[in-house]
């Protein structure tokens, strides 16, 4: 298997298209043409988990976070990301970071924070806008089904529980075909009058490829008439943070002692108790303080999240309990389900977890 094929997994997880515009995603060092031979996953890629690598013969990392964020202008090992990449690069592994791309996938990052809480009725906090398309094109009725299949089977058509979902409305297609063209219906110099079929569909922006590809795979004509343009929907599956709710109420005290023992962190930084019981959790792994206002529109009861300043503490404004678990805490366990999901997928090579722990926070 070569590292390009693994990447396709991967995409399948949580799609690139999907990442902040400001993220640096996707193979950042290596060939994708390499061929596996084992693959490390990890949270962070310092020099400790390339020399696990090297121990461990996998020439693929799958990190969450890109050890390259910044452009990078010289490499001569004065700081730790020059030397991360310099040792890669010499011992030809690869890396390849997913970070916000598993942020806003549906069953990425915070799906996984709601999963270690047991929380139930999971939906998305922040749902990207401008993530999905609507295909407006035309095709003869006696072929319109045929392609109308084709696009669903290319992902078309999909809209949160509910597929295989189109809107069609008939009427007359006209067209002459000049000289140099090759119809597959009509005449040379004719105009020719033909009862067509228009077909709406919408897909996400991810599928727009493999859209295309079946739209002109299986129309007839030889010049296909359609449009694509890009809707301001909310897309419900994909987006920042998670809310979901409690199988019961929990006293804020206890529920607090809940988190403190299942993320694993030495301390957990609070906003003032409001005296009444959890049941509505909102949660943001990574640094979340852009998303208070949103927890509280859901009327979440506690919002998790980490990296909050002082003064953002007060945005709680009494209305919601805010909970700062720490960045690397929040995020811990997407480790295990890239790998969890990466050894469903591939069988015949090592898919490990790397047993680094790269907190650069320690608690006394």
């Amino acid at each position: 298997m070569q590292i390009k094929e693994v990447i396709q997994h991967l995409e399948t997880l949580a799609p690139t298209a999907y990442a902040e515009d400001f993220d640096n995603i996707g193979l950042l060092v290596g060939n994708a043409l390499t061929t596996v031979t084992g693959i490390l996953v990890t949270l962070d890629t310092l020099e400790s988990v390339i020399d696990e690598a090297i121990q461990k013969n996998c020439n693929l990392i799958v990190s969450f976070h890109p050890i390259i964020f910044k452009g990078l202008k010289k490499f001569n090992g004065a700081t730790y990301v020059e030397r991360v990449v310099m040792k890669a690069i010499k011992h030809d592994i690869a890396i390849f970071a997913i970070h916000t791309a598993l942020d806003n996938a549906f069953h990425g990052v915070n799906d996984m924070m709601c999963e270690q809480l047991g929380l139930m009725n999971r939906k998305i906090l922040i749902p990207q806008s401008g993530t999905i398309k609507k295909l407006t094109t035309f095709a003869p009725t006696t072929e319109v089904e045929a392609l109308r299949i084709k696009l669903f089977e290319a992902g078309a058509g999909s809209i949160g529980n509910y597929d295989h979902c189109s809107f069609s409305s008939e009427g007359t297609g006209t067209f002459k075909a000049l000289e140099n063209a090759n119809p597959s219906i009509g005449e040379i110099g004719k105009i020719h009058y033909e009862k067509e079929t228009q077909i709406q569909i919408t897909f996400p922006i991810h599928k727009e490829r493999k859209v295309l590809k079946a739209l002109f795979d299986t129309h007839s004509y030889e010049e296909v008439a359609y449009e694509i343009i890009t809707l301001q929907n909310s897309n419900q599956h994909i987006g920042m943070g998670m809310v979901g709710e409690l199988p019961e109420p929990v006293e804020e005290l206890d529920f607090l002692k809940h988190i403190k023992k299942t993320f694993k962190t030495g301390c957990v930084r609070h906003s003032e108790l409001l005296g009444k019981p959890i049941k509505k959790v909102a949660v943001l792994g990574g640094s979340g303080s852009f998303a208070i206002k949103n927890a509280q529109n859901v009327g979440a009861d506690l919002f998790i999240t980490a990296d909050l300043k002082y003064h953002q503490f007060y945005e709680a404004e009494n209305k919601i309990v805010l909970a700062d678990i720490g960045h690397y805490e929040s995020e811990q366990y997407t480790k295990n389900l890239i790998v969890s999901y990466l050894q469903k997928k591939i069988s015949n090579f090592a898919i490990i977890l790397s047993d680094k722990n790269t907190n650069p926070i320690q608690y006394l």
